[in-house]
């Protein structure tokens, strides 16, 4: 992959795709490896119904963030 998509839903599929396999330990190392800064993609996401979980290690849907 050699951008983020501007898509939430499918910006959401892919950064926790990539987390899940792997391909990075945190959500920092993903931004960074992408040129965005992680503040502005909770936030964007966030505005866009999604929430970071930490616990999880994902975004999820506001609602089942739980």
């Amino acid at each position: 992959m050699d951008y983020l998509p501007k898509d939430p839903a499918i910006l959401v599929s892919s950064v926790n795709m990539l987390l899940r396999d792997e391909e990075f330990d945190t959500l920092e190392a993903l931004c960074y490896a992408f040129s965005r800064e992680p503040w502005e993609l909770r936030d964007y996401l966030l505005s866009q119904g999604f929430v970071w979980s930490e616990e999880q290690k994902q975004f999820r849907p506001i609602g089942y963030d739980s």
